[in-house]
């Protein structure tokens, strides 16, 4: 298969990398090459660019060949999931718990393709499945699309226990609890409960939550001991994605209905609430069933 890869950031670099070692052609595009990338006589155009670069960068691509998103947000600018930008070409995106540096190290890892054309989605699937990296298909793309936006918001969150320093039992409650506020938002826009409790959701939210180089986690914890959101993301010097998600997330959640306490306190204290004031203000909350 001849593919291009655009974005030659973290993830983008060790997928390209997992793409030659499968055997395939891959053409990686910088942001100074986009215009130059051979999208016409390709198979497959895989954009892994932050989500708010996201609308931008597909306005470069040229052809009809199939786009992967390995994007994880929502777009800024409306609220939407990035793959419903992809119009007039087939449209299938990838997430779990997939962290660049293990996999560029050829260590062993699991995704999903979630994709709405099951030919497409198997031919990925064969395209890109190996003996370390297993891929799993469904068809669920709105569910996979809001577990890889919303799990950067609590990963922030849980961060900023590590910050705290408020123990494990505190991180272990705020991620399970965090998992059910995706899947609340999940269900309100017509997901599936499974892909929660799946690599996309539960697996993606884990290895982010907890891995020491998390990008969204290392912010959280940053925040917590006093730097301001813009400091954290220039010290950690790549797409801090939780930082442009949580504002967005909010405000899908007000359009739809559904209550996001962690993502409502993950903005207060971007706006400037301390986070002690948060972790009070959600453990203070009135006691409920689970």
């Amino acid at each position: 298969m001849r593919a291009v890869v655009v974005g030659a950031g973290a993830w983008g670099t060790a997928f390209a990398h997992l793409l030659r070692e499968r055997g395939h052609d891959v053409f990686v595009a910088g942001r100074g090459a986009l215009d130059d990338a051979p999208y016409e006589d390709v198979e497959l155009v895989v954009l892994a660019v932050p989500s708010h670069a996201f609308r931008e960068v597909l306005g470069h691509v040229r052809g009809e060949a199939p786009v992967l998103s390995l994007a994880k947000g929502l777009d800024p600018a409306t609220g939407e999931r990035l793959s419903s930008l992809v119009r007039e070409r087939p449209v299938a995106v990838l997430s779990g718990p997939n962290m660049a540096e293990e996999v560029l190290a050829g260590l062993p890892g699991a995704t999903v393709i979630a994709c709405a054309d099951e030919e497409l989605a198997l031919r990925l699937q064969h395209a890109i499945n190996s003996l370390v990296f297993r891929v799993y298909v469904n068809d669920d793309v709105v569910g996979v699309e809001l577990c890889g936006a919303a799990k950067n918001v609590i990963a922030l969150a849980a961060g900023g226990v590590d910050g705290l320093g408020l123990g494990d039992n505190a991180k272990a409650a705020l991620i399970t609890r965090g998992l059910v506020e995706m899947a609340r938002l999940g269900e309100a826009a017509g997901a599936q409960p499974e892909t929660f409790a799946g690599l996309a959701g539960m697996g993606d939210l884990m290895v982010t939550c907890f891995h020491p180089s998390g990008r969204n986690r290392r912010a959280g914890e940053l925040i917590a001991r006093g730097a301001a959101p813009e400091d954290a993301r220039a010290e950690i010097g790549q797409a801090v994605e939780g930082l442009t998600t949580a504002p967005v997330l909010r405000d899908l959640s007000h359009r739809i209905g559904v209550e996001l306490p962690i993502t409502e306190g993950v903005c207060a204290v971007l706006a400037g609430m301390p986070l002690h004031e948060l972790a009070e203000s959600l453990m203070g909350r009135r006691p409920t069933e689970e």
